[in-house]
This record gives structure tokens, sequence and C-alpha cells, in this order.
């Protein structure tokens, strides 16, 4: 609705994890490092967490995008399957055609995939989103994956992604095995203060039609502050409330969001 008034050519604070907004925070860019440096080194198991609406998502899709074409993908969203149907998704992400139901077969053609791309020098990257569903079968199977190897290099990086609920899950007995295999772990934090005014501004910035107006659309100190108190920098929380804010600023029509605005907002949220 605020789009037109405000000439955006997207929704500035859109919720969905949408890679072209992507803001490297000192956190996030930390978390894109340790990843790239996983797959670069081939180091096998990758786990980041962080805690609900800290742009995790985002950032596996940010990391896809800007991989090397050397690098196959798979990305699995919400992995509550069983471990074959685990294995079978794999398979079919990376677009190996195998219809077979035997998990021996299954894991025979993936190692067969992963050696071919490894000899043509590509790479192989998989990455598991909301990982914190998986079970103990299924964190066992990845725990096999991870076991396919050349005497050299692994063949297959693997990136788990979720809550830290998932940090809990790993630290299980059962699950000691591929606790130890982990090479590389990274906890997302929140958006620091400092940062969230030029969070704002980014996603103002990429919404923004290029010199249509001489209008300025802002969030004053007083509201980011707001914000910030609200939301603790958690970046979903502060999409929600800032969406909301310019939604009250059209009705108001006005092209200053100030702390009013967002305290009303915000109660509004809280009482959805």
């Amino acid at each position: 609705m605020y789009k037109e008034f405000y000439q955006l050519k997207e929704d500035p604070f859109n919720i969905t994890a949408d890679p072209d907004f992507f803001f490297s925070s000192a956190r996030h860019a930390e978390a894109f490092s340790h990843l790239t440096y996983g797959i670069k080194q081939r180091k096998g198991i990758l786990v980041v967490t962080g805690e609900i609406g800290t742009g995790k998502t985002t950032l596996c899709r940010t990391l896809l995008n800007r991989l090397d074409e050397n690098i196959k993908t798979a990305l699995i969203l919400n992995p509550t399957f069983s471990d074959l149907q685990l294995l079978q998704l794999i398979l079919k992400d990376l677009g190996i055609k195998a219809p077979l139901k035997n998990k021996f077969a299954l894991i025979d053609a993936l190692n067969e995939f992963l050696l071919n791309e490894t000899n043509l020098g590509h790479n192989v990257v998989m990455i598991i989103d909301e990982a914190q569903n998986l079970g103990v079968k299924q964190l066992e199977q990845i725990r096999l994956l991870s076991n396919l190897e050349t005497e050299k290099q692994k063949l297959l990086q693997i990136i788990l992604v979720g809550q830290p609920e998932l940090l809990d899950k790993l630290k299980l007995v059962s699950l000691r095995q591929l606790n130890q295999r982990i090479a590389v772990r990274y906890h997302i934090l929140p958006l620091d203060r400092s940062e969230l005014q030029q969070y704002i501004q980014h996603r103002l910035k990429i919404a923004q039609v290029s010199n249509k107006s001489n209008r300025h659309l802002q969030f004053t100190d007083d509201a980011v502050e707001a914000i910030y108190a609200l939301s603790n920098g958690t970046p979903r929380m502060v999409n929600i409330l800032c969406d909301r804010a310019l939604l009250a600023g059209f009705v108001q029509e006005t092209w200053t969001i100030d702390k009013n605005i967002v305290y009303k907002c915000a109660q509004e949220v809280v009482h959805q």
C-alpha cells in the first residue's frame, strides 16, 4: 500500500530471505568468511547457529549466489524426513539421477558423483537449514556422509544451519563422533545499535526508485532507538516494525518516521 506513496519499487522490509537485501553486518561478514573458508579448504562439516530471525537463511542464500561456478550445491530446507528420505532429497537436489531406494546404493551413487566432480576440479556443498529439526538418525547419516573422502580431502562440504538447540543436540553422547568432526563453528548475534541505522538505510536504498523524488524517507534517531529497544537488534523483528511503521507513515502522509509511530506500531504487533 505504501510503495507508491514512498516511490519504492519493492517492499524494503519483507521478512523473506531475499539475498538482494543481504546486509553485511560485522557478525554476518564473519559468518560468511568462516563458511567460505571452510568450503574452499574442504573442511567437511561446518555449523552456523543463531536465534530465530537473525538472518541465517538469508546468509545461506547469499552464500549460494556468490559461490564459484565450479562449486555444486544442494539446499535442504526444513529437513523433517527420515534418514533415507533425506539422502534421496540430497541426491535429487544435486541432480543425481538414481532411481534407487536402497541406502547403500544411494550412498554409492553419491560417492561416484563426488569423485567425478573432484576429478573435474569441482567442489560440492550441501546446506541443511533448520538443522535443529534433524533427529539423531539423520545427524548420524550426515556423519557417515562426511566420511566420503579421498586420502587428501573431503569430497562433500556439509553446512548445518540452525537455532541454538542444534548445539545442545550435538552435545548428546550418541552424537559425539559427529560433534568431533565439526571443523568450523559460528554463532550469529543480533545487530549492534550502531549497525541498525545502516541496516535500515541499506534496505531503503535498495528498494527506492532512483532519482524519482527530492523527498527523503527517513527514520529519526529516536525512532531507531525505539526499534532497537523493541527488537534487540534481531533483523526479522526490525523488518516487522519498520514495515508497520511505513504503513502508519503512509496513513499519516508523512515521510518522517519518529518514535511515536514506532511505539504505536509495536503495540499493534504485540496484540496480534
